[in-house]
């Protein structure tokens, strides 16, 4: 708990250790199906952050049988099981209660070798940060509850949502990676930070961060969520910012099934994104790198 790590961690013996971790969403598109992949590649995060690989998935629902047919409910259970399914993980079951408002999302159990763990919290002086998702994914939530989109950027925003981090994770294995994390509702600011440990400091190339710019329009017409606002308010006497960034809100943009935060060492990072971007990361970059400590954690 003192760390802040993703998942947790049982050692069950020298070569075994289980993983566990659980997380659920409001809908954030209307398409049932679409949603509950979603809801599925977020929960499954944590657990490819950690270097792990997914067992078990078990459904935790909450469901607005009033005003929704049953129908609707199992589209999102299977848009759910086909992620579980595409990381080779089973859903074995869950729970089901009645609730005004929808939720949808998985407890989610997998194994790893206790020697091969990827905490949050533990990149070397001189690592790089490498994204492998774009940011901008709570405003264009934010716009896609409001309709404010079109159908065009709704769906590419939902390909997103639901791309798994099981590639990358597995990708990112073969390399020199010394601490992971996702970036999901405390933002890209959010998630450095507790890279941080602040005990090192993460500088920021600004303008290589990957931003969908379907969401700048947005930003600047005020279609932010509260998360946002909220992680800015907290982090901010944490940031140093060198100069003035027309979109710095993104930087603390609170994330749903965001993506890998990876530390890597200099002589693997080309390697490692290039092969992210022939595996389909196609917004993979070099975005930080980390230094010895400053006077503050992040610099932007």
């Amino acid at each position: 708990m003192d760390s802040s790590d993703d998942a947790s961690v049982y050692k069950i013996d020298k070569n075994n250790a289980l993983v566990q971790t659980v997380d659920i969403i409001t809908p954030v598109v209307d398409d049932p199906f679409v949603y509950g992949q979603i809801a599925a590649a977020n929960s499954l995060s944590d657990i490819f952050a950690m270097g792990a690989k997914v067992a078990t998935a078990m459904n935790v629902v909450g469901f607005d049988g009033c005003n929704h047919p049953k129908e609707v409910l199992r589209e999102i259970l299977d848009g759910g099981q086909s992620k579980v399914r595409e990381c080779g993980g089973v859903v074995v079951g869950g729970h089901t209660i009645e609730t005004p408002e929808m939720l949808y999302g998985l407890s989610v159990s997998g194994f790893v070798h206790p020697d091969k763990i990827y905490r949050n919290n533990t990149p070397r002086i001189g690592d790089l940060l490498i994204l492998t998702k774009p940011l901008g994914i709570g405003v264009l939530t934010t716009g896609i509850k409001a309709d404010l989109l079109d159908a065009q950027i709704t769906n590419k925003v939902a390909s997103v949502l639901s791309e798994l981090n099981f590639k990358p994770s597995l990708i990112m294995q073969k390399y020199d990676v010394s601490a992971c994390t996702d970036v999901t509702g405390f933002g890209l600011a959010g998630h450095a930070y507790e890279m941080s440990d602040d005990n090192v400091t993460i500088k920021f190339d600004f303008d290589s961060i990957p931003i969908l710019k379907e969401a700048f329009d947005l930003a600047d017409m005020g279609i932010i969520p509260a998360g946002t606002y909220n992680n800015m308010s907290y982090l901010k006497d944490k940031v140093e910012t060198k100069k003035e960034y027309q979109n710095e809100i993104f930087f603390y943009d609170a994330q749903t099934s965001g993506g890998l935060l990876i530390a890597v060492s200099e002589k693997d990072s080309i390697a490692l994104l290039h092969e992210l971007r022939e595996e389909g990361c196609q917004y993979a970059n070099i975005i930080a790198q980390i230094y010895e400590k400053e006077e503050s954690s992040l610099v932007i």
